[in-house]
């Protein structure tokens, strides 16, 4: 359950393409609050625009017009290295494709951006250990990529994206490229770290079944965003945060 605390706001946020001679709107007024502990599925079809949301909501882009507010500082029109140091800090990623390095083992996948915000390296093997074992890899620790399952590797990314205990976790389509039981496993698995560790998620996802288990679901189509199961939720969703 969130406390009341707002993480992430976006206000009135559109997003405009030049292509050609022609604009393409993509979000067109965007409005969404997202509060500690939230945990928020976006659905919508492909080319709605959630990636470009999640990027937006993430730092990774900026908004043609309206605000992003990041756990209450208005990063609409920061510079790229304020940013950049707010996403390490706050954000945590989840991609459909995992993008694991693949010369680097799976501990050293998740030690490294915890290296890049300079904590000693002891800590991250530390917490890296720590977050891959609630991921259900403690036999997995000194594997590559390659020799690891779908599955696997995309509970390793996860772990990575909460090394640097973010506020907010960002995913997109985390399930998109695996098997419907490895995707259950995953997604269950990444619900109950989120849980436990009481941060927030916004995740898109075409899979209706898994986005109707969060606290809430939003569409977008045509450039705006709305919230499609309120009130209307069952009571173990509803008393899932």
């Amino acid at each position: 359950m969130n406390n009341n605390k707002k993480v992430l706001e976006l206000n009135n946020v559109i997003k405009t393409y030049r292509q050609g001679k022609q604009n393409l709107e993509v979000l067109t007024g965007v409005d969404l609050e997202i509060l500690k502990g939230d945990a928020i599925a976006l659905v919508g079809q492909s080319g709605a625009g959630k990636s470009t949301l999640l990027q937006i909501a993430g730092l990774l882009d900026k908004p043609t017009s309206g605000k992003v507010i990041l756990d209450g500082i208005n990063v609409s029109k920061s510079s790229d290295d304020v940013r950049t140091d707010l996403r390490r800090d706050y954000i945590g990623f989840v991609y459909q494709y995992h993008n694991l390095l693949g010369d680097f083992s799976a501990l050293e996948n998740v030690m490294l951006p915890m290296i890049i915000a300079r904590k000693s390296k002891n800590e991250a093997k530390e917490r890296a250990v720590m977050l891959l074992e609630k991921m259900h890899l403690s036999h997995r620790l000194n594997h590559r990529p390659a020799e690891l399952s779908g599955g696997e590797q995309q509970r390793v990314a996860i772990a990575r994206a909460l090394s640097n205990s973010p506020k907010l976790l960002l995913a997109d389509e985390p399930t998109g490229n695996l098997d419907p039981n490895t995707a259950e496993d995953v997604f269950e698995t990444m619900l109950s770290v989120v849980k436990e560790t009481g941060l927030s998620l916004l995740i898109a996802t075409h899979n209706m079944e898994l986005a109707s288990r969060l606290g809430s679901q939003y569409k977008l189509k045509g450039g705006v965003l709305a919230n499609v199961n309120e009130p209307i939720l069952s009571k173990i969703t509803k008393n899932f945060y």
